[in-house]
């Protein structure tokens, strides 16, 4: 009776480990919020981290989460899940910051705002210029841009960030050898010579851009002088 009775008690036990395996493996997470995401809408970053229907079980995404290597997605340095409760989970994204890219070996080379290369791809990422005219050597994803000054970093970040606070979207920008720089906006090239006032120019910029807003020429704005309370800049029509 003994022996009955244990095989009773452990094949009970089996069955309720069974029971509530198979209770833990049918529910589903049903609500996901996504923050801290600007490069990719919420629907995107859901699905890519939930690529399988295995990985809206709660019991499977908190072991992928804490114990596995965390997908990869471009343009994005990390991600935290939150358990708000079983069925309901909030993805904090953590974006790499990118200011710019170059076109090397048919891949588009990002770097953020130090010159270190964050993501090589084929895709244009909306917003983000192109940067052209610099000299570098061979590229390394994860290492800085080898070029020949990096203090041009500090004048790409300056420039973009004044670009941005003034609503401007150039989709590329181009210095000489002298450090001088060219934005392209649409069908229109703007002259901003050296890195001297550069808020005064761009702020000149959207004045005249709010103005004109269909501009097909070269302007020149590397003449401005914050002195000047009454400025004129030369522009020449394309043909």
């Amino acid at each position: 009776m003994n022996k009955n009775r244990k095989k009773l008690v452990t094949a009970g036990i089996f069955l309720t480990v069974l029971l509530l395996l198979a209770v833990l493996f049918s529910v589903r997470i049903k609500s996901v919020t996504v923050s801290g995401n600007e490069r990719y809408t919420d629907e995107q970053i859901e699905s890519m981290i939930f690529d399988t229907k295995l990985s809206k079980n709660p019991v499977y995404c908190y072991y992928q989460y804490r114990f596995r290597p965390h997908k990869t997605i471009p343009f994005v340095e990390d991600y935290k899940i939150v358990f708000r409760s079983p069925v309901n989970v909030e993805i904090i994204t953590y974006e790499k910051s990118v200011v710019g890219y170059v076109s090397y070996m048919n891949s588009l080379m990002y770097f953020d705002k130090d010159g270190i290369i964050v993501e090589s791809t084929n895709d244009k990422l909306p917003g983000i210029p192109m940067i052209s005219g610099l000299r570098f050597g061979q590229i390394v994803l994860h290492k800085p841009l080898p070029v020949e000054d990096a203090r041009i970093f500090d004048e790409i970040l300056n420039l973009t960030q004044v670009l941005e606070m003034y609503d401007i979207k150039a989709e590329r920008i181009h210095f000489n050898s002298q450090r001088e720089a060219t934005l392209t906006v649409g069908e229109l090239q703007v002259e901003l010579g050296s890195n001297v006032q550069m808020n005064g120019k761009i702020s000149e910029l959207r004045d005249i851009l709010n103005t004109y807003s269909a501009l097909d020429g070269t302007l020149y704005l590397d003449t401005y002088d914050e002195t000047n309370s009454n400025p004129s800049y030369r522009f020449e029509q394309d043909d």
